[in-house]
């Protein structure tokens, strides 16, 4: 069973159109979540908790953040919490991403609100000393968000669709742009995550899946996707978010 934690509200600041950041504090969460890890959010008034994942961890001040996007009820109104306000979570919840040490260079590709945890990953892989690219997908210029962040990781491309800010086309678009690396990452709209792995299939990749849950533990199965052609599947609360790109189909 997920651990069940208070979560304290920092603060609370729109960084992109209807996109915003949240830091908050828990010891446990801060000292304990991996990259790629998510936490399960109660927001009052809602009977389904909210996945949400973990974009930036701050051992030392016990602090958490999050990113996320307005698009119903719930998240409108857990984006009108304020410092000092309690929210009820399970986690840190889900399997987190995994890396070789020894790698030394990584390619980072992320979509929207999938951006958060590659952020997250990005910054635990320099502190290793490995190399970090990246690629951040957005609709258009207004939705953009943390590009100043991922280029002090590295050499970043921004793309948007509409071609308002940095390259115009798919996250794909760019990718023969980029020099040689060991292993990809990849987390957002499960048609960008298509395009990706199929592009990058000569690659070791993992990608990180986003979707709506119902419990967040796997008892509920709303969550699940085909593992195989024989009617295998992954729980993604459980068993992923994170699963490497040729286990589970998209």
């Amino acid at each position: 069973m997920k651990r069940k934690v208070e979560l304290v509200v920092k603060s609370v600041h729109v960084i992109a159109l209807e996109t915003i950041e949240m830091t908050l504090v828990n010891e446990y969460v801060a000292k304990t979540a991996i990259p790629g890890q998510f936490l399960h959010l109660s927001v009052e008034g809602h009977t389904l908790r909210r996945p949400i994942s973990i974009a930036n961890t701050d051992h030392k001040n016990k602090e958490i953040t999050i990113l996320f996007k307005i698009v119903g009820d719930g998240t409108k109104q857990l984006a009108a919490y304020r410092p000092g306000m309690s929210i009820d979570a399970l986690g840190p919840s889900g399997n987190g991403f995994s890396y070789d040490s020894k790698s030394n260079s990584i390619l980072l590709v992320g979509g929207g609100i999938g951006i958060p945890p590659l952020y997250n990953l990005g910054k635990t892989l320099c502190t290793n000393g490995i190399h970090v690219t990246a690629i951040l997908g957005f609709q258009s210029k207004e939705h953009v968000f943390y590009e100043a962040n991922f280029r002090k990781l590295g050499k970043t491309y921004v793309v948007t669709n509409d071609g308002t800010y940095g390259h115009q086309g798919f996250v794909t678009s760019v990718m023969d742009q980029i020099e040689e690396f060991d292993t990809y990452y990849s987390c957002g709209p499960i048609p960008m995550l298509k395009a990706v792995t199929k592009q990058l299939h000569q690659y070791n990749g993992y990608i990180s899946l986003e979707e709506r849950m119902g419990c967040g533990v796997g008892a509920c199965f709303a969550c699940v996707i085909p593992a195989d052609n024989n009617g295998g599947y992954k729980k993604i609360c459980q068993d992923g978010p994170v699963f490497a790109a040729d286990e589970v189909i998209l």
